[in-house]
């Protein structure tokens, strides 16, 4: 039994942010350590900026994207190519795009990829909402830009499977993305070449 050497509110901070992705709990000790030494300058801010994103950040009903409005931004936007949707798993990858300017057209999140393995099925994502988009009659191409893995081409042809009755053209990224790699991790250049070299499917 691990004995306490804080007390119970920096107990609990460490607790919360070794939930973090990436944070284990040595991490987290030293990242609740360096708050607490900066309560000022990072720990109050940073409480402040999360009591305040709680409040106001929400899901995009129409993408999936997270956003302060609903529909978010990138629906709303009129310079977009809302004819052109481009699938990702998640708002990360969404991100990734977006900072590399690869197609300046709309998105849908799916919220992860199929994976019988842990119980992802797909009532899980957002599939059901992404073909009443298509259904919608206005969309004309998807890009399916999920990543290189196993359940994520697995996630593409279960996509694809269920828009045979729609007119739609289906493309996927080409070269650039490695086999097994996450777009979050990939750089811009990389990116920009994938989705100007997407094939159809």
């Amino acid at each position: 039994m691990s004995k306490t050497i804080a007390g119970p509110e920096i107990e609990r901070l460490i607790q919360l942010l070794s939930k973090l992705p990436g944070l284990g709990p040595r991490s987290a000790r030293r990242a609740a350590l360096h708050l607490v030494k900066r309560r000022e300058q990072i720990l109050r801010p940073l409480g402040d900026a999360m009591a305040e994103a709680a409040e106001k950040v929400r899901i995009c009903s129409n993408c999936g994207n997270i956003d302060t409005r609903d529909p978010c931004t990138i629906c709303c936007d009129p310079a977009r190519d809302q004819t052109t949707v481009i699938v990702v798993e998640d708002v990360s990858d969404l991100w990734a795009l977006e900072r590399a300017k690869a197609l300046n057209a709309a998105y849908h999140v799916l919220g992860g990829v199929l994976s019988p393995l842990e119980g992802v099925g797909p009532d899980d994502l957002t599939i059901r909402r992404l073909v009443e988009r298509v259904a919608e009659g206005t969309i004309r191409e998807l890009v399916i830009a999920v990543n290189a893995t196993v359940e994520g081409q697995t996630t593409a042809h279960y996509i694809i499977d269920q828009l045979t009755d729609f007119d739609v053209s289906v493309t996927r990224l080409a070269h650039g993305v490695p086999v097994g790699g996450e777009l979050d991790y990939l750089d811009e250049g990389t990116l920009s070449a994938a989705m100007r070299s997407r094939t159809k499917i």
